[in-house]
């Protein structure tokens, strides 16, 4: 079949973001035996024109769309990210008869909600590399639909449990479908190319969708393959690389095999990731470096102990000071996160952690007030025991969880000390 796949993210919130998620789908269903035309409208500045010309030219049997953010998860001014993407949809409409498909981590954490409220055909919660190509063969026969992990079809149904695939090495590489979409983006001097070596998280933070997108069972690429395709990517002219897996460094023996291994390599590459502040050491480190390691993000969130644990997180105040010590005497350039308002914050609180992040002296610190609430996430619970949602709150909708009585005094003592600090964002 011909399959028309839409990344309809525009959103460049911190940076553009390449498709990563919508390559793996196009990769595994033209490996199953179908055309594939791939469009992602990040940079296209005629997005209703590049519709149009794909539906003429392809003439798509399928359409698949991808939502990667619902909406920017700023409290202070939220914008809906899904009236764009259903302009999309009825733009697909106007354009072809064939069914259209949802998918991607924003849609698989509203399956439900998401697909009522932009009007596809169906949606596809969790790995579409495995469910979409079923989806496309049972279509192509004429078969029943029923049976593909994941489908949700219009009135919330689910068909059958979703699939998570448990050898990442069986899935087709994205890479061809990345290389067609980078040209646009190669003119952006903060390029990096996406990279996926891990999926799933079980370390249950109180207020993370990752779980309901990727499941709590981490699963992993082999460092080999892994090293194999940069290899290939750095034949190919590429030379940076953002690791998009959610802790970069656990589980500590993986990461570490896996740098040992780029270094040895010597592709001299730079590359950065997502840290964890726990369980990393100075041999970690110092292999990250080698490897090529240029930043890290790290998600300290808190500068209390008191919420750190109300946050369900694994570190202490004294792991981030010794590991943002550690990465800075490696020359890692360091990206802060602070996460205000959460349950139990008052003012002592939140001054302890402003107080702290400026100890540490990162080279960048973003700071946000007000926490985005998702479903099934334990933050999600305190905000309808305290009565901030209705029972019936899917949660869609931007809703922020800001403790009760710092609405005003936060943000403008935040205000003031970024008045201060010209590294500090929000």
């Amino acid at each position: 079949m011909r399959v028309l796949l839409i990344s309809a993210n525009t959103e460049k919130i911190n940076m553009p973001i390449l498709p990563l998620g919508l390559a793996c789908v196009a990769a595994a269903t033209r490996l199953a035996g179908h055309q594939v035309a791939f469009v992602d409208l990040m940079p296209e500045e005629y997005t209703y024109g590049v519709l149009e010309e794909a539906a003429e030219n392809f003439k798509p049997e399928v359409v698949g769309v991808s939502v990667r953010n619902i909406d920017d998860q700023n409290m202070a001014a939220p914008q809906f990210l899904l009236e764009q993407v259903r302009e999309v949809i009825n733009k697909c409409r106007s354009l072809t008869d064939a069914p259209i498909v949802l998918g991607g981590a924003g849609y698989s954490i509203y399956p439900q909600e998401a697909l009522a409220y932009l009007g596809a055909d169906m949606g596809i919660q969790g790995e579409g590399e495995i469910a979409f190509p079923i989806l496309v063969e049972k279509l192509q026969r004429g078969q029943d639909v029923n049976g593909t992990p994941g489908l949700y079809l219009p009135g919330g149904v689910l068909q059958t449990k979703r699939r998570y695939c448990k050898d990442l090495d069986a899935l087709p590489s994205p890479q061809d479908h990345l290389w067609s979409a980078s040209s646009s983006y190669l003119e952006d001097q903060d390029f990096w190319l996406p990279l996926q070596t891990r999926r799933g998280c079980p370390l249950n933070c109180s207020y993370c969708s990752t779980p309901t997108i990727e499941g709590k069972i981490i699963r992993k690429r082999s460092p080999e393959r892994v090293v194999e395709e940069i290899s290939e990517l750095v034949a190919t002219g590429f030379k940076r690389f953002h690791f998009v897996d959610n802790t970069f460094n656990l589980p500590y023996s993986y990461a570490a095999d896996l740098c040992g291994r780029l270094a040895a390599a010597e592709l001299d590459i730079a590359w950065r990731g997502i840290v964890y502040p726990w369980k990393v050491d100075e041999e970690l480190v110092k292999w990250m470096a080698r490897a090529g390691c240029k930043e890290v993000a790290l998600g300290f969130e808190s500068g209390s102990e008191r919420i750190l644990r109300a946050m369900n997180k694994r570190f202490t105040l004294d792991d981030v000071r010794t590991i943002s010590g550690i990465l800075g005497a490696y020359g890692i350039y360091r990206l802060g996160f602070l996460l205000l308002g959460h349950p139990g914050e008052t003012r002592r609180t939140a001054e302890e952690s402003l107080v702290f992040a400026d100890s540490l002296n990162l080279e960048l610190i973003k700071v946000t007030c007000g926490i985005r609430i998702y479903p099934y996430t334990s933050l999600a619970r305190a905000a309808l025991a305290e009565g901030m949602l209705a029972a019936d709150d899917d949660l869609l909708q931007p809703r922020f969880y800001l403790v009760k009585g710092l609405e005003q005094w936060l943000p403008e003592t935040v205000r003031t000390w970024m008045d201060e600090r010209p590294h500090w964002v929000s």
